[in-house]
């Protein structure tokens, strides 16, 4: 079986609110969709999500991206035709964007390459009816662990005064095991919010914490020595990856664990925030990380050298990567924390016609079915398109 198509989509889709973080203020998400049709018509999609503030990509230059790649010099011919999953698998895994100039940290594609990575996983998934966990006990089988259902965090964003003890008692009520709090907002008290996070929520419950590069190396100390009296998991990207030679230090002065976002985006990143002990944990997201086999690669690494993962997601992720990251979630052992399937709790709009919301205390089963196992809302995605472009025929 081949690919007969390729066909890339640029979609808009509004916030049902406003996100605020110190990074960052957004109201709607453009994300690209890729769609992949096997020669015997069965389709695949999937999705990435370019943040320019994370791996350098926005939607258009990742379309333009993918406009450049020679996909007939990977998908057509012998080298493009599968006779089994594993070899759908192969030839996703070795798929090879254009070069980007400059990219010294090999992530300066990964959003675009994850769009076309699950799109062709997902076709080929559904033909040879295999689901994308499946990938995990083919590419890192010493992390294979198959489960049920997997719990997932509240995260709360630029809430303050009374939007912060509201959304507190959402996660107490609806029993979330646990919280995620941005800090470093211009102008924001973290203290006091984190102070009446701490009252609010029950006592049992995870407090983390994510700086999205707000902090300078100047004042990280001293900050995040404010808020570690009331207890907290670990924080997120405290610094901006142009001071990450900085974190070592930090770590020295804190006693709070150290996770990295935005600086580990790539198998080269790891290596490097690992050769320079610049933290205790990564965030491992597919979007930024080039797709599922990437991060499972990327993880199958840090784990090894003693570090921490977690889950992560980018905001505004539709139905398409929230299914891929359950995938993941379910079939993987020891991610410290797991995030995202906010779908209608976040977006107008949805890309499927199945609801992967996560449910009550954050709790979420598994997908079964060939690739990611849900069926995707074609007029919908028409509606919300702003590009469309065939990228091989």
């Amino acid at each position: 079986m081949r690919v007969r198509e390729l066909t890339a989509y640029i979609v808009r889709l509004p916030l049902r609110r406003r996100i605020r973080h110190a990074s960052h203020v957004r109201v709607s998400t453009d994300n690209l969709i890729v769609r992949c049709t096997l020669a015997d018509g069965t389709e695949g999609y999937g999705e990435g999500v370019p943040r320019d503030y994370v791996t350098g990509e926005t939607a258009e230059s990742a379309l333009a991206l993918l406009k450049q790649t020679d996909w007939p010099g990977q998908l057509a011919g012998a080298a493009g035709d599968c006779a089994d999953f594993p070899a759908a698998v192969a030839l996703a895994d070795a798929l090879q964007l254009a070069p980007v100039p400059g990219d010294q940290r090999g992530c300066a594609g990964n959003a675009a390459r994850c769009a076309v990575e699950l799109a062709l996983l997902d076709a080929f998934g559904r033909h040879f009816h295999q689901p994308l966990s499946t990938l995990t006990k083919l590419i890192a089988p010493a992390l294979y662990r198959p489960q049920a259902r997997v719990r997932y965090g509240f995260a709360i964003t630029g809430a303050r005064g009374l939007k912060l003890v509201l959304a507190a008692l959402v996660a107490r009520f609806y029993r979330f095991a646990d919280v995620k709090l941005k800090v470093g907002i211009a102008g924001y008290d973290d203290v006091k919010r984190l102070r009446w996070l701490r009252r609010l929520v029950r006592r049992s419950v995870r407090v983390r914490l994510d700086a999205n590069e707000a902090y300078d190396a100047s004042e990280a100390a001293d900050r995040i020595a404010q808020l570690e009296p009331f207890g907290i998991d670990w924080i997120e990207q405290p610094l901006p990856h142009e001071q990450a030679e900085a974190l070592a230090r930090l770590r020295r002065q804190v006693r709070v664990p150290i996770m990295l976002d935005e600086s580990v985006c790539s198998l080269r990143d790891a290596q490097q925030a690992v050769a320079g002990q610049w933290c205790d944990l990564v965030n491992v997201r597919l979007s930024k990380c080039g797709g599922f086999i990437p991060s499972l690669r990327l993880m199958q690494y840090v784990t090894a050298e003693g570090l921490g993962c977690q889950l992560g997601c980018q905001v505004g992720e539709s139905a398409l990567l929230s299914a891929a990251g359950r995938h993941f979630a379910c079939s993987v052992a020891g991610l410290r924390a797991i995030e995202g399937s906010y779908d209608r709790y976040l977006l107008y709009h949805s890309l499927s016609r199945r609801d992967l919301t996560f449910g009550y205390g954050g709790w979420a089963g598994a997908l079964t079915g060939g690739g990611l196992g849900v069926e995707v809302d074609t007029p919908t995605l028409d509606r919300l398109a702003l590009r469309k472009e065939l990228l091989f025929a």
